[in-house]
């Protein structure tokens, strides 16, 4: 276990080492359990903030659209961005086979402002680690560029994998970086026709304190801090035991 919590001296410095796999999983990203909870998700997070239908959302690591589509079936204006340019093809296809009116954008989330051109929007969020806590110590970045687009009296909602939970459940071949809070794993990734390759992955994990006092510098009150599962958003207290913690926090 000593060597496990060592932590790796091959963190990526460019934050753009998703791309590779994004392109190698293309639409087969969509068959992992995790993303099986969309509709639940949205759900919860529009009963949660008191969204109505018209309200602008930036969807930000947007992934192949899948909050940003589900959000788009209720009536919401959504625009969402993403690093890995098969992933906005897929979303926009996704998109057009149901008429849905969505902008998606390919781009850097460390450089939000400039991809929407300093627009505000009621809703901006990062989920499922779609950008905050995957670019490998840019977090502070991203949060700073998401914070200045959300209109006054918006909201920001952010999904971070849980350190806790990281280093308890540490599986042989994984390390965490305890000056990054990172943690490393090498994973099977399967694509469409079944092919297998491995990768190289890197999560940032965040305590709850960290995130509340990240969210509070940013200038934002928080509203909940929840501990959640994929497709299980509750409002359940934090523990050991949960994957992610939720953010709820409003300008």
């Amino acid at each position: 276990m000593d060597d496990q919590r060592a932590g790796t001296d091959r963190l990526p410095k460019d934050g753009r080492w998703f791309v590779p796999v994004a392109d190698f999983l293309g639409s087969a990203y969509l068959k992992n359990s995790f993303t099986k909870g969309t509709i639940a998700e949205m759900d919860s997070l529009i009963a949660s903030i008191g969204l109505t239908p018209g309200s602008t959302v930036l969807d930000v690591g947007c992934g192949p659209g899948r909050h940003s589509v589900e959000l788009a079936r209720r009536g919401y204006d959504v625009t969402g961005v993403d690093l890995a340019e098969i992933f906005i093809r897929d979303a926009v296809h996704r998109a057009q086979a149901e008429d849905l009116d969505v902008t998606f954008i390919h781009g850097d989330a460390r450089e939000l402002i400039d991809l929407v051109d300093g627009a505000s929007f009621d809703l901006v969020m990062s989920l499922c680690q779609g950008a905050f806590g995957l670019l490998g110590g840019d977090d502070d970045t991203i949060l700073d560029q998401m914070a200045s687009l959300v209109a006054p009296g918006g909201w920001l909602v952010l999904t971070a994998f849980s350190a806790y939970f990281a280093v308890s459940g540490l599986e042989d071949g994984e390390s965490f970086d305890a000056l990054h809070g990172v943690v490393h794993e090498k994973a099977t990734v399967r694509d469409n026709d079944g092919q297998e390759r491995p990768f190289d992955l890197w999560t940032t994990c965040f305590t709850p304190r960290e995130l509340t006092l990240m969210v509070r510098a940013a200038g934002f009150d928080v509203v909940s801090l929840t501990g959640v599962r994929p497709g299980w958003w509750k409002g359940d207290a934090p523990t050991v035991d949960h994957p992610e913690f939720l953010v709820l926090a409003r300008r």
